[in-house]
């Protein structure tokens, strides 16, 4: 089977012009990349993180430190190719990943379709409802990333723990969809994975090459149909040419700009933060946006939270590939959720998924609890460890609801912010706090909201779904891009920049209640079938014949 190959480029080998160039490696990135160059474009691909490889992912705490960097206003720390970018604000926290793949390396990889009534908001333009492509897209999306139900996560230990848990709410849980591979196999891509070992370390990235990253599907593809692709390069801004546009980019360390690559069009997929700091910082160089560039963010509900000390041995930390600790199988980041729709206030419903935290958190977990005196047996898992004391029986649960969207991404001096001064008064938290609590208690447990208060990150709601900043709308007064991705050109009605295009979570206008990275999937595919008709291309979607199958087949 054809096994996956360094996918960048030395940046001496960039061109100075392409037809296309992508800005980021994400879901929507990466999806543009691979239907663009299958359309006969010629495309170059930047991101400003690195290529990690499989197997080079952090496994042990000193590594997991080497991948954060850390912003706290005009300070920070780490690395700028650290796999893990948190954003601490004065209002909200964000976290998102850095590298070839984007956040699809280091996510729980739940694809999930929201609720029927959430593109029922008029907050969406009409085609998007209307034009039919939206479940083709959902269609194509789901056919590369394959998400998969595990058949045996009913026998996990975690995912009974949660089971114990939603006795309160009257609903058992179901198994979560997730972008991994469970039996060995050669996806769409033609790439040779590996099947899943069931070690818990997806959100720290995939060391069995199991995970249906970007990184090994659409990313893999790009380059088979002659994407070239290029790391640790960070777009700044973009520039209006007299046909086309300039990028304006530089090595990720270095503090100046000083390169640039032309294109006929440029797809920002850079993600909610990265997009919508380019946009802004075009915009303060003269181009012209709709005055709604940085508005309607949103942190999709987001909470992370802990139920200590209850009956059940949950089984929630990951052992790593190799194990470090052999026992029960871990599973999967998230293998099971409770599903609590609302039927009658969209913005009540909520889905709780029980969590996994990787293995090289470990040994911070019981340094957490014991700071803040949370947990009597403590001490006793620093020195029985987390897999046979007391933090055993330490339940996450991941929630994913609704908030109203009314943040604001803003530049202050030259860096990103966000500015949502009443967002822990948002209803969302307390609807969540309260369901938490009562899951905690069901199961004797005590819930924990947040174990972080000791350290930087604070009280503040942190998010790892930041959505909007360049949300659809019909036009310039209610959207700062139409639904086929294409940048509005001022302030006020439905011109749009020729060739200028976004393709990530920044372009959603409202929260969806669900983990994010197939419904940014799928309306990246939609994006790209409106750009192939406009521009008179054509690509197909077959999968990539694997080496090894077409060598049967001769």
């Amino acid at each position: 089977m054809q096994q996956p190959e360094t996918l960048s480029l030395a940046r001496i080998d960039m061109r100075p012009s392409y037809d296309v160039v992508v800005v980021g490696s994400g879901y929507g990135g990466g999806i543009a990349a691979a239907r663009l160059s299958r359309a006969g474009q010629h495309v170059c691909v930047l991101e400003r993180g690195r290529e990690v490889p499989v197997g080079g992912f952090p496994s042990r705490l000193p590594e997991l430190r080497r991948e954060l960097q850390v912003t706290n206003g005009a300070k920070r720390s780490g690395s700028r190719t650290g796999l893990y970018d948190v954003r601490l604000g004065s209002d909200i926290n964000v976290v998102v990943g850095c590298g070839l793949g984007g956040g699809s390396l280091i996510n729980a990889g739940v694809a999930l379709h929201p609720d029927a009534r959430v593109f029922a908001d008029e907050a969406w333009p009409n085609a998007v409802r209307d034009d039919g492509l939206l479940e083709l897209g959902f269609a194509r999306a789901s056919a590369m990333l394959r998400p998969t139900r595990h058949a045996s996560a009913p026998s996990l230990t975690k995912y009974q723990a949660l089971e114990a848990a939603s006795g309160v709410f009257g609903t058992p849980p179901v198994t979560a969809p997730v972008t991994v591979s469970f039996d060995d196999t050669v996806n769409p891509a033609g790439i040779a994975q590996a099947a899943c070992t069931l070690c818990g370390d997806c959100c720290s990235g995939c060391n069995v090459g199991a995970k249906n990253s970007i990184a090994v599907t659409y990313l893999a593809d790009a380059k088979t149909h002659g994407a070239e692709i290029f790391t640790e390069l960070s777009v700044s801004s973009v520039e209006k040419l007299t046909s086309g546009w300039r990028v304006h980019f530089r090595s990720t360390d270095d503090a100046e700009d000083g390169s640039y690559v032309d294109a006929k069009t440029v797809f920002l997929g850079a993600g909610t933060l990265g997009s919508t700091e380019i946009l802004l910082r075009s915009r303060d160089r003269g181009l012209k946006t709709s005055d709604r560039l940085g508005s309607g963010f949103s942190a999709n509900g987001d909470i992370i939270a802990f139920a200590l000390g209850g009956q059940n041995r949950a089984n929630a930390v990951g052992v790593g590939h190799p194990p470090k600790f052999a026992e029960d199988p871990v599973g999967p980041c998230v293998a099971g959720q409770i599903e609590l729709p609302d039927n009658a206030d969209l913005s009540a419903s909520m889905i709780i998924q029980e969590g996994t935290m990787p293995s090289s958190v470990a040994p911070l977990l019981p340094v957490f609890f014991v700071a803040g005196g949370r947990l009597l047996g403590a001490a006793q898992s620093l020195i029985k460890g987390v897999y046979k004391g007391p933090l055993a029986h330490l339940q996450s649960f991941f929630c994913v609801s609704h908030d109203e969207a009314l943040g604001h991404l803003v530049l202050k001096d030259d860096a990103l912010e966000v500015d949502w001064p009443d967002v822990a008064k948002q209803d969302v938290y307390a609807r969540v706090d309260a369901a938490l609590t009562k899951a905690a208690e069901a199961v004797g447990g005590r819930y924990i909201k947040n174990p972080l208060v000791a350290t930087n990150m604070g009280t503040r709601p942190t998010t790892a779904h930041p959505l909007g900043g360049c949300g659809m709308g019909e036009a310039a007064e209610s959207g700062t891009v139409n639904h086929k991705c294409q940048v509005f050109a001022g302030p006020s009605g439905a011109e749009t920049h020729a060739g200028l295009y976004v393709c990530d979570g920044s372009i959603i206008p409202r929260s969806l209640g669900c983990n994010p990275l197939l419904t940014i999937s799928a309306l990246s595919e939609r994006a790209m079938v409106h750009f192939a008709r406009d521009h008179n291309l054509g690509f197909d979607v077959e999968p990539i014949r694997a080496r090894a199958e077409l060598e049967t087949t001769a």
